[in-house]
Order: C-alpha cells, then structure tokens, then sequence
C-alpha cells in the first residue's frame, strides 16, 4: 500500500522530514549542534511540556517567531500567572456546549450543501470544501458574522499564507515577513475590535468583553485563534478520510477514528521550548537558553499505523496538543468541526477518486483530494 502520509510529508518538507525521521532512529533524545535537543519519545515529551523550567517564551521558542508579529501577550507565546489569568478568561468560550452550538449554526447550510452533493454522485473536492467551512468557523470567531463564500475563501488564504512563512527549521521571521503578517492580522483585529466594540453577547468577542477580557486582549486572542485554528481543522479532515478509504476502515467508533488519526497526521509535528534554569531531559543535560524541539511526528509515529482499535498508551493521548497548562485551549472547537464535517462525509462511505499533496506549506497536507459516495 502507498504511503500518502509520508508523500504529504516529503511533499511539504523535502529536506526537513527525512531528517526528522532519521533523528528517530538515533534515540529517545538527541543533541544536534547548531539545532538543538531534540525529543523523540512520548513519555519524555510530555514530561517537558509539564515542566515549569521549559518555556514558550525564550530564545528559541514560539515567542520568537510570533511576539513580533502578535505581541507579548497572547496564549502562544506566554507563561506563568499572566498566562494562567488570560487562559481562565477564555476558557467559557470553548466549552464543548458553546462550540458544538457555534458549529451547528456556521455550518447548517455547506453541509447540507455538502450532503446533497454526495447524496447525487458528484465528485468532490473536500480540501475546497474544507476551506469554505473552516474559513467561515473562523470568521464567525473573529466577528464577522454570516459572510458570502468568497469572503470565508479570502480569510482562510490569508491565514495560510501567514502560516506558510514557517517551516520545521523557522527560527524567526524576516522583517518582510513580519510586515506581511502584521497587515494580514491587523486587519482581523480591526474585525475583532469592532465586534468588541459592538459588545453583542450572541458574539464571541461581544463574550470576550462580557468575560472581562480588554480590547487588546480580545484583538491578540482573535489573531491567536487565526493562525492556529484555522488549518488545523481543514487540512486534517481530508487526511482523515483519506486514512480511512486506504486503509479499508469500517468506522464504528467516530472519535476512536479521529484520535488514532490525528496521531497518524501530527497537526503539531513539532513543538519548541526555551530552557529557562538548568535541566536534564533524559541523559541530556540543557542550560538556560537551549531550544528544544520535542518531534511530535516521532512520538506519536513510533505507535505504528492508522488502527482506531488499537490501544495507545496515556502519555501519547492528545500530544499533539501539547500538554498541561498549554494543551490547546481551542481543542473542543476544532472536534466539534471535525467530528460535524467528518459524520456528514462518512455517511456516504466516500471513495478517493484522485489526490494531490501540496508543497510550500507548514503542515502536510492535499492540494486536493476528490471523493465521491460509494
């Protein structure tokens, strides 16, 4: 059987993932000069995101590429209480009820577009038609509300070509870069501002500022929720159901499937830390200003492939998403998605018809890939 996962690897980081892959082979953790320590173990990996003394906010941590370009003070690039105190306030906006009810209400009529288009036979671009809905779930949160197709379409390419500036060895962003995607984000806190402003509650940023949270809070959470949740959900769902058609899975089990899946795919492939006091990781001794890069990929990889029945031990449960104070706050929005688009789309036992993996993008994933109901 061909392995498509890895083509989407190879296709999006020709020189980074064989490298990846490699370092797997070399131990649980690895030195690597110039690069940093990397983690290749899951029980290791989980123990670094739980510790205090690995941060995301020093040399060699996601503050680095994303403080320019965000500022200080969103979720991404935070620690300790000021990061316990903003976390609390958004928590109640990503309540399982809250953001299956959300889902629902942006997505009722493409997937019923989407149903009907498979109930009749057609053939479906679903990476298209992922795009349309992830980018309109991400324009109700920012505070657009109900916006045409071409419009979710616009947001959705914006957010991609900010994120595409990264790549596995991204150390930072260049002074174009950062302008680039200081225009593209400006605006969406402009969106987020006026929606603030407007302070209608049915809106989550009119429940931002009911929360407590300020202006400025408010415009770095809805840039934050930009970069982050947008392709998550829309380049996942198609590997998901591609993973399934080329395994031949009869899926009983929907979030058994998606949560063997996601370790398949990594959303995350790598996750970087700062060290901040001395340390050991493994044999490995680190010091203050050391960058780790724990290899998710790896991790996650060593539990063999795609089997929704198989066991997984707990510390490889959700990495992907981080763990401890920063697993993903964003993590029920992007399930409900997935599992409203993925029921829609497995009901009709879609067979892949033709497939294209994309190439210049941060996380893997098809240019296309067209379905049609079995």
């Amino acid at each position: 059987m061909i392995d498509h996962e890895r083509r989407l690897y190879l296709a999006a980081h020709p020189v980074a993932y064989p490298l990846l892959r490699l370092l797997a082979r070399l131990g649980p953790v690895v030195r690597v000069p110039g690069l940093g320590v990397v983690v290749n173990d899951a029980a290791t990996a989980r123990a670094v995101l739980m510790d205090e003394r690995f941060r995301k906010d020093g040399p060699g941590s996601p503050g680095d590429l994303w403080t320019p370009v965000l500022g200080p003070s969103v979720l991404l690039n935070m620690e300790g209480p000021a990061h316990l105190a903003l976390r609390r306030k958004l928590a109640p906006l990503f309540a399982p009820a809250y953001v299956a009810g959300l889902v629902e209400d942006v997505l009722r009529a493409p997937l019923k577009e989407l149903d009907e288009r498979l109930a009749r036979g057609d053939r479906v671009d679903l990476v298209d038609a992922m795009r349309l809905m992830a980018g309109a779930v991400i324009c109700r949160v920012i505070g657009l509300g109900e916006v045409p197709e071409a419009r979710a379409r616009e947001l959705f390419a914006d957010g991609e070509r900010v994120v595409a500036m990264v790549s596995l060895r991204s150390r930072g962003l260049s002074p174009r870069q950062i302008a680039v995607a200081r225009e593209v984000l400006d605006r969406i806190g402009d969106i987020a501002a006026a929606a603030y402003a407007e302070g209608d509650e049915t809106t989550v940023m009119g429940r931002m500022r009911a929360l407590g949270l300020s202006e400025a809070e408010a415009r770095g959470a809805a840039g934050a929720f930009f970069l982050t949740g947008t392709e998550t959900v829309a380049t996942f769902v198609p590997r998901l159901v591609a993973l399934i058609h080329d395994h031949g899975t009869r899926v009983t089990d929907l979030d058994a499937a998606i949560e063997d899946a996601m370790r398949v795919t990594t959303p995350t492939p790598v996750m970087l830390r700062s060290v901040a006091e001395p340390a050991r990781i493994g044999r490995a001794r680190v010091r203050p200003g050391d960058r780790v890069i724990i290899a998710t990929h790896n991790c996650a990889r060593a539990y063999g492939p795609f089997d929704p029945d198989a066991a997984r031990p707990p510390e490889v449960r959700r990495l992907w998403f981080g763990a401890g104070p920063h697993f993903c706050i964003g993590y029920p929005l992007a399930l409900a998605e997935i599992r409203a688009v993925a029921s829609v789309v497995l009901a009709h036992r879609p067979r892949v018809v033709a497939r294209r993996a994309a190439r210049g993008v941060l996380i893997p994933t098809y240019r296309n890939l067209w379905i049609t109901a079995s």
